[in-house]
């Protein structure tokens, strides 16, 4: 017959018993993040701008596999991690080292997490058809856009704009363009050496030419050499939306250009 000692099992409940407060905080503890001041998030919004937006676009979510909105990651989930990826990059990817202090990593973070936060937010849902009506009416979008030859060509063609920006991304622009403009939509202010002033939307660039839109809709080419004043301007013509557009009117207009996939 075998006989079994519980004695230890009931010491081990009884310490257990005893400490209920320490046994709750470990699993939150686990999985807490820090908590960061708006000036923090701020900061790391103008380094995000400069360092990440390029890559992983204004809402970090052009990079397949990570949607920092939704706080999806590839390699990291905690706010340490992410630092150490900005510090180190990813071997083998093109995610490249950043040797910056740790308070510029922490207020990259703070961005970052902050990405995820207003993307958690809940919008209203979007009426396509509405959205169309408000676009080509109330938002006056076609004097400067373009929609399957449709429209103004002084800012970007929007026939595909829903195969390659998503919903979130599309209403990041709506309400905040000079911060969600990408490097390929920049406007440029050009000055020939005998003074003809041009300003556009770039299209192309290399090392010796540039192709813009320029203000008129007109296609036109430039020669650097021929240039006495070439600027890659930071500001955006497209006026912000917010408070003109009423929060269901941007969901539709959003609804809408999703539906935009360009011809079949």
């Amino acid at each position: 017959m075998l006989v079994y000692n519980f004695a230890p099992m009931k010491r081990c409940i009884h310490a257990l018993a005893a400490m209920p407060a320490v046994v709750m905080l470990i699993a939150p503890l686990a999985a807490q993040q820090h908590s960061y001041s708006p000036a923090e998030v701020a900061t790391g919004k103008e380094l995000f701008t400069v360092q990440c937006q390029p890559c992983h676009g204004p809402n970090g979510d052009l990079v397949a596999g990570i949607d920092m909105r939704k706080g999806e990651f590839k390699r990291v989930s905690t706010d340490e991690e992410i630092s150490r990826i900005i510090l180190n990059g990813v071997p083998g990817t093109g995610m490249p080292p950043f040797s910056l202090p740790e308070a510029s990593r922490a207020a990259l973070v703070a961005y970052i997490r902050s990405l995820h936060e207003s993307g958690a937010r809940a919008t209203p849902a979007g009426d396509p058809q509405r959205g169309q009506q408000i676009f080509e009416s109330k938002g006056e979008c076609l004097n400067c856009h373009r929609v399957d030859g449709k429209g103004s060509r002084k800012g970007p063609d929007l026939s595909d704009i829903g195969a390659i920006r998503n919903a979130a991304a599309l209403e990041h622009s709506i309400l905040d363009p000079a911060d969600a403009i990408i490097p390929q939509q920049r406007m440029v202010h050009a000055v020939t050496k005998n003074g003809t002033a041009i300003s556009g939307m770039r299209l192309n660039e290399d090392t010796h030419t540039v192709q813009l839109i320029d203000d008129s809709g007109r296609l036109v080419s430039l020669t650097k050499a021929d240039l006495r004043e070439y600027t890659l301007l930071k500001t955006t013509p497209m006026p912000s939306y917010q408070g003109k557009l009423t929060p269901q009117e941007v969901a539709d207009v959003v609804s809408y250009l999703t539906t935009l996939k360009g011809l079949p």
